[in-house]
């Protein structure tokens, strides 16, 4: 693991620090989030083109996240050893790799390349959520909750937009001769390679090995407060989690959710499409209207970051995690009985963005704060591991549930899911609370 050097950082030093750091991790959060916006919808509709059937439209998200359950301990164990920038650019890179070779599928009409390409994209994702973590690196214990918002933020731009950009993408990409659906990828490749170069160039000092540093001359562990011996080891992580009970309810809670997050948002493409054909709808509307409800649900799940973030800090993290429950219960209420309607489809969708980005705030901010210094990045690793094997479950159980049983049950069985995750929670809260206020 590379030893930190350098002089001990002065208070005004680390925050002017800090604040360079979010506004780098925005801007490629931002470009980032372009890809993955573009690239969900439009995998899944790919994926069924070039398979013929509508039991794969999940395979393509069950690739990348089970990649992403395994690449996110790796950049975890990166960054523990070379610091933030290196894991960070690293994993976009590879995205970005990878959404080359699933415009290639589209071009060659190859459902065996797309699945060739696909996991590599899972490291995106690992990027969008590990990024969270490196802006807790330098902050102040009053004020992690809204660091660690800020850069989820900054996502919304780019996730908000590209579902929205995808029939102007498949235009783009028809204007340069591409089958209609590779447009979006090729826009996406641009986006992943900018979002490189900007933390390439921006993440200088890297904040976890600056946070390794002596604060105004205190004396710390050389290691410093994100690392430690045997720093990069699973079991490390997965112990620290176990022994800190915060820090056990907010993954466990961050976990259970993105399995119903992931699951509903990829079976409401395939919903949406196959009410537009029944309602003979043009193609290409059909395509607004898919976009148009992801963006309401990517919105939800990034707009209100920083609200969420203060939220955290002022009224407390499991008090936020389980309103976050309860938003997302309200959603697949509204989502599965107005499966018929696609406005109410939107709204409950949108309820479902909310409730991820409540739960996943207050998650992480517990993480965060209640691990020891020599677990906390490899704690950071599991969870993200875990949230892609999640990520990976959802995906492949979603097509499945949609095309044996439908929209409706795949709703109500999440909901399930979710009050059975919510009374454990509950359970657990009380407990997590006093040691919070104690410890604060």
């Amino acid at each position: 693991m590379r030893k930190p050097v350098g002089a001990p950082l002065a208070v005004p030093q680390r925050r002017a620090l800090q604040r360079r750091t979010i506004a780098v991790l925005a801007a490629g959060e931002a470009l980032a989030g372009l890809a993955v916006g573009l690239v969900f919808p439009m995998s899944t509709l790919l994926a069924v083109e070039l398979s013929g059937s509508t039991a794969a439209a999940g395979l393509p998200g069950t690739a990348w996240a089970a990649l992403a359950a395994v690449g996110a301990h790796w950049l975890a164990m990166l960054a523990a050893r070379r610091g933030r920038r290196t894991a960070l650019c690293g994993g976009l890179l590879f995205a970005a790799i990878a959404t080359g070779g699933m415009l290639a599928a589209s071009a060659v009409h190859s459902f065996a390349v797309l699945m060739v390409a696909a996991p590599l994209f899972g490291l995106a994702l690992v990027v969008l959520f590990q990024a969270r973590f490196a802006a807790t690196d330098l902050a102040e214990p009053a004020t992690r909750g809204r660091a660690l918002s800020l850069v989820i933020w900054a996502v919304t731009p780019g996730i908000v937009a590209g579902p929205s950009l995808s029939s102007w993408a498949s235009t783009l990409g028809e204007a340069v001769g591409l089958n209609p659906l590779g447009g979006p990828f090729l826009v996406a490749t641009a986006a992943l390679a900018a979002g490189a170069l900007v933390l390439f160039l921006g993440l200088r000092p890297d904040p976890l090995l600056m946070a390794r540093l002596p604060l105004d001359g205190a004396p710390m562990s050389p290691a410093g407060p994100s690392g430690g011996v045997g720093g990069h080891s699973f079991m490390v992580g997965l112990a620290a989690i176990r022994t800190a009970r915060p820090a056990l309810l907010g993954t466990v809670a961050v976990v259970g959710v993105q399995v119903v997050m992931v699951a509903i948002m990829t079976a409401t493409p395939l919903h949406l499409e196959a009410g537009g054909a029944a309602a003979g709808h043009a193609h290409a509307l059909t395509l607004t209207v898919i976009g148009l409800t992801l963006s309401v649900h990517f919105a939800g799940m990034y707009a209100l970051s920083p609200v969420m973030g203060w939220l955290v800090d002022r009224v407390g993290r499991v008090t936020m995690l389980l309103a976050g429950l309860g938003a997302v219960s309200l959603a697949l209420v509204t989502a599965g009985i107005g499966q018929g309607s696609q406005p109410w489809v939107a709204v409950g969708l949108g309820l479902l963005g909310l409730g991820w980005s409540c739960t996943i705030v207050a998650g992480s901010t517990l993480l965060a704060e209640s691990v020891p210094p020599e677990g906390r990045v490899p704690a950071q690793g599991v969870t993200d591991s875990l949230l892609g094997a999640a990520a990976a479950v959802g995906a492949a159980v979603s097509g499945w549930m949609y095309g044996a049983f439908g929209f409706e049950v795949l709703n109500l069985s999440a909901l399930v899911m979710v009050g059975a995750l919510g009374v454990w929670a509950l359970r657990n809260a009380r407990a997590v609370a006093l040691r919070h206020a104690v410890a604060g």
